[in-house]
């Protein structure tokens, strides 16, 4: 422990020293004041709270004759261990304030997970090592406010090359994932804009837009993606689509509807589209579908991020801005500054220069791809369950049939200690699907755990 703050009363009839005593007591009493705990030393303590050392000294001793703390010499003053205090009493925490202990679960099909343990954990510490050195004292400093610009150099020619995106390095602006970059386009657009939402959706997109005070309106999601005769119908300005795999559906966006989402926008000046490309790296049947700014690059404003082709807990996304944008973006908001560590940013920049992010990539869609076959396999046969979803991404959908409802078969699974989490936890309108529909992600589970936890889950849904 650093330091310990109390309010001692210096004008009252009791001795300094009783009042400290007093209060550290009662912290410990309390249970606010861990057992084991270190104090500090006479001499930080006399200081913090000017005091003389000889009043913490007298303070400390009567601590150490009653017992609740005990002094170890060259080393100080500790909270005497729990066994050693039985007879301390702490107060219970309010119910409300107590950690509920969590099921224990042993498998979980989070849509959201990645395969941790096949991260090119060497490549990534090389390039960190490099970075981190003296030769690179300018790191240390605030770098480009649209994030350094040989980091945004790497990502204008990966996606020239993966999506078809043609744009200039001066187009791309670095944040730390979608929730820190959403709420500058919010600004960018104005308040009065409306904003269309797939749904089912992902539940953050819609929460950082109503918490900015904008106006959402839900365009149901089908088999092929977005409803584009849902979208003309409603007042919406702005419509923010994950066309290469929708999220949670596991639809994609079919080139007709495409073409309509971009003849839409282009009837007004006004209007833009939100394309978030989330699971566009992983795409296991047929050629890769150019993204909707590879198409028109002048409504479309384009975000991704690294987290499902690196990992998560990087926390470096991007956008891609229409050079009108681009132009108001740098006039208002000259005061912006990069949300990313440069040195991150410098570590992922040779990461990408030197070839490693290419040959990760490709590892890992071989990798999803035997898991996706492991989930095909063990489900494709299984009465009363048909699977969507599993040409593109690292989850797929399963419609069950077997007279379940959604909350039953969730609970089912629950009792197996299994996760797996329904559809209908992302929409916002009636689901207009006859049977529940489930989502299951595979990233995060071993082939052998996958081909395991399945046969568990499909037994507890009783479907063989």
């Amino acid at each position: 422990m650093d330091m310990l703050s109390f309010e001692l009363i210096r004008e009252s009839h009791r001795p300094l020293y009783e009042q400290l005593y007093q209060q550290i007591r009662q912290e410990i009493i309390e249970g606010r004041l861990a057992y084991g705990t270190k104090l500090p030393s006479k001499r930080k303590l006399g200081q913090f709270l000017n005091l003389s050392q000889t009043t913490i000294e007298l303070a400390y001793q009567q601590l150490v004759a009653e017992g609740y703390v005990e002094s170890i010499s060259r080393k100080g003053y500790f909270v005497l261990a729990y066994e050693e205090l039985a007879y301390v009493k702490t107060k219970p925490l309010p119910t409300s304030q107590r950690t509920s202990e969590k099921p224990i679960l042993r498998y979980d099909f989070h849509p959201s997970k990645i395969d941790g343990s096949s991260f090119p954990f060497s490549r990534w510490r090389k390039h960190a090592k490099d970075v981190i050195d003296e030769q690179h004292q300018s790191l240390v400093s605030l770098g480009h406010p649209q994030g350094d610009l040989p980091l945004r150099i790497e990502i204008a020619t990966y996606l020239y090359h993966s999506r078809g995106v043609v744009c200039s390095p001066e187009q791309i602006i670095i944040g730390s994932g979608v929730e820190q970059l959403l709420p500058q386009i919010i600004f960018l657009l104005g308040k009065t804009t409306t904003y269309g939402i797939e749904d089912p959706g992902y539940h953050a997109t819609r929460l950082i837009l109503e918490s900015h005070e904008r106006t959402t309106i839900p365009i149901p999601v089908d088999q092929n993606g977005l409803t584009i005769h849902s979208l003309i119908q409603s007042p919406a300005d702005v419509m923010y689509v994950t066309p290469a795999h929708q999220f949670p559906s596991g639809s994609i966006l079919s080139v007709n509807r495409r073409r309509q989402l971009l003849n839409w926008a282009s009837e007004s000046t006004d209007r833009y589209i939100i394309e978030d490309d989330y699971d566009s790296e992983f795409r296991y049947t047929g050629k890769s579908i150019p993204s909707l700014h590879s198409m028109d690059s002048d409504r479309v404003i384009y975000v991704s991020t690294f987290s499902k082709s690196l990992m998560p807990s990087l926390r470096i996304g991007y956008m891609v801005l229409p050079r009108l944008l681009l132009e108001r973006y740098q006039t208002e908001f000259p005061y912006y500054t990069c949300s990313v560590s440069r040195f991150d940013q410098t570590i992922l920049t040779r990461f990408m220069k030197e070839g490693d992010f290419e040959k990760h990539l490709n590892r890992m869609r071989k990798i999803y791809r035997r898991k996706l076959d492991v989930v095909v396999h063990a489900l494709r046969d299984i009465p009363f369950l048909r699977l969507t979803g599993e040409s593109a991404g690292l989850h797929v959908v399963l419609s069950v049939s077997n007279g379940m409802s959604e909350q039953e078969l969730l609970q089912r699974a629950k009792d197996a200690s299994i996760q797996v989490y329904g559809l209908s936890d992302y929409a916002q309108l009636p689901l207009s699907t006859i049977h529940p529909q489930i989502v299951l992600g595979f990233a995060s589970v071993t082939e052998q755990h996958l081909e395991q936890g399945l046969a568990e889950l499909v037994a507890a849904w009783q479907l063989q």
